[in-house]
């Protein structure tokens, strides 16, 4: 197969996926969730999807993306997504986008935007504000470093574990 014929199937493919987030979405609203919606796609497959259950669960990291990347490490019995690519109706907030980092996801691919988001009351431009480097003065919250004679024991106790799983 060319590459050309390879890009166009990875299109369609991507295409097709990002039309079942944006359904996944809409349901999600309907069934009492919010208006996100996720999947997770390995080797040409959905493999897991997800919607927004934050309020719905009372959970406030319970994002489509995170729902789809913890439903897929389950499905493929592993905490690394590597290559995969994670489809979302709407572009990842810092916490999805981190934890995209964090899965090790090949790729994301996202229809709506964070200006779209905001459109519809959810607005999180502040964040991304945030993690553009703003002086910790400009955070809504305080972030503080206590530093205990014992902070790094969790550290020792890890790297003296002779069965760890290293990640």
């Amino acid at each position: 197969m060319t590459t050309h014929t390879q890009e166009t199937n990875v299109q369609e493919f991507e295409r097709v996926w990002m039309e079942k987030a944006i359904t996944l979405a809409t349901t999600s609203v309907t069934n009492g969730g919010g208006p996100f919606g996720a999947l997770v796609a390995k080797d040409g497959e959905v493999v897991a999807i997800g919607n927004n259950q934050v309020t719905a669960t009372l959970d406030p990291v319970a994002h489509a993306e995170v729902s789809a990347m913890r439903a897929a490490c389950k499905k493929l019995d592993t905490f690394s997504l590597e290559g995969c690519v994670l489809v979302t109706s709407c572009e990842p907030c810092p916490m999805c986008l981190s934890a995209a980092l964090w899965a090790r996801v090949d790729r994301v691919v996202y229809s709506a935007d964070r200006h779209d988001a905001a459109v519809a009351g959810f607005d999180d431009r502040k964040f991304y504000d945030l993690f553009e480097k703003k002086p910790e003065s400009m955070w809504p919250m305080s972030v503080a470093h206590l530093d205990l004679p014992n902070r790094t024991a969790p550290f020792e106790a890890w790297l003296a574990k002779p069965d760890r799983i290293d990640y």
